[in-house]
């Protein structure tokens, strides 16, 4: 019953936080004329606030919902398979190569970036095929190692190189490539248009589904792989799918937001303390539904300046997962 009764809570406190990220941003309209603009009304008196709302208000509360979501099942799913509390969407080194990739397209050709729109499209195919990438590599590592350990190790080797690479492709970049990767860098769901928020949900959507299909072999690994294939779990199937799907959800995460940090490495951790239960059958939605509200509450919190003032989500994220990361810490330590 307590169960369902956080779910619920939860559910409402979401619904609350779309609500304010669309009609609350750092450009003031009143209330009643985003509700208008919300139930159909064109505001043919003012067509800018109509533009705002639907364009980008609607889609960037949805792209940090889904965002949100997908990086704390990232985080649920890589802890549960390593059984490591620690583990995270970055430990793989996917999005790490997603942000070679991104350093690629926006390094070597800075001259086309520019506040303008026509550089979303180069900027998510080379992250997405940087974290594609990766993410074969690392399955075709998974079939030659079969150990989490030397996964895990090769994960840490691949985001030291692309990091290196990054490094190296920042020495000879011009002034404008450097600052365009920064700024990229920093996380942002406002790149999300509604003519782009299809196919961002449909890849979120269908691997956070993906995700829901695991819950009785995450639920077996955690008694160790041993128990799991005694249990009639096909453990290097499952590691296989499990790469599949965090590297789906990581890439398009990455690929349209930007390096988000932190999420998925604390959320996890509030979604136990909150249910006090190991199951992923309850785990997995928690951690889904608390990830797209604190996702929502940092958006929410980075418009507070106003005035088209904006603090950048890589900013806010490390205040809410930092405290949780350092109670782990502690917490294992004195166990």
């Amino acid at each position: 019953m307590k169960t369902r009764t956080f779910f619920i809570a939860l559910f409402c406190v979401l619904i609350l936080l779309l609500l304010a990220n669309i009609f609350w941003g750092s450009l003031s309209i009143p209330a009643e004329a985003t509700w208008r603009i919300l139930l159909g009304d064109r505001m043919e008196e003012h067509p800018s606030w109509r533009a705002i709302v639907w364009e980008g208000r609607v889609p960037q509360a949805l792209t940090a919902a889904l965002c949100g979501a997908s990086l704390s099942t990232c985080g649920l799913l890589l802890q549960t398979l390593f059984r490591n509390p620690l583990a995270g969407p970055s430990i793989l080194g996917i999005d790490s190569g997603a942000n070679l990739g991104v350093a690629l397209v926006m390094l070597t050709g800075a001259s086309f970036f520019n506040s303008g729109g026509g550089a979303f499209l180069p900027v998510v195919t080379a992250a997405m095929l940087g974290a594609l990438f990766t993410m074969m590599l690392l399955l075709v590592m998974n079939r030659i190692l079969r150990s989490d350990i030397m996964l895990l190790i090769t994960g840490v080797i691949i985001s030291s190189v692309a990091g290196s690479l990054i490094q190296l492709l920042n020495f000879s970049a011009t002034e404008e490539g450097v600052h365009n990767f920064i700024v990229w860098g920093m996380g942002n769901f406002s790149a999300v248009s509604m003519d782009r928020l299809p196919l961002f949900c449909l890849l979120s959507v269908a691997g956070l589904l993906a995700a829901t299909l695991l819950v009785k072999p995450l639920d077996t690994l955690l008694l160790g792989e041993m128990y799991a294939a005694n249990l009639g779990t096909d453990v290097s199937r499952t590691r296989t799918l499990l790469l599949c799907v965090t590297g789906l959800l990581t890439a398009t995460t990455v690929a349209f937001c930007g390096p988000v940090s932190f999420l998925g490495l604390a959320v996890p951790h509030i979604a136990r303390l909150a249910l006090r239960s190991s199951t992923h059958r309850v785990l997995l939605p928690g951690a889904m539904l608390t990830g797209a509200c604190l996702t929502l509450l940092c958006n929410l919190v980075s418009v507070l300046p106003s005035s088209g003032g904006v603090i950048p989500i890589n900013v806010l994220t490390p205040i809410i997962g930092a405290p949780v990361i350092l109670y782990v810490i502690f917490h294992h330590n004195n166990g």
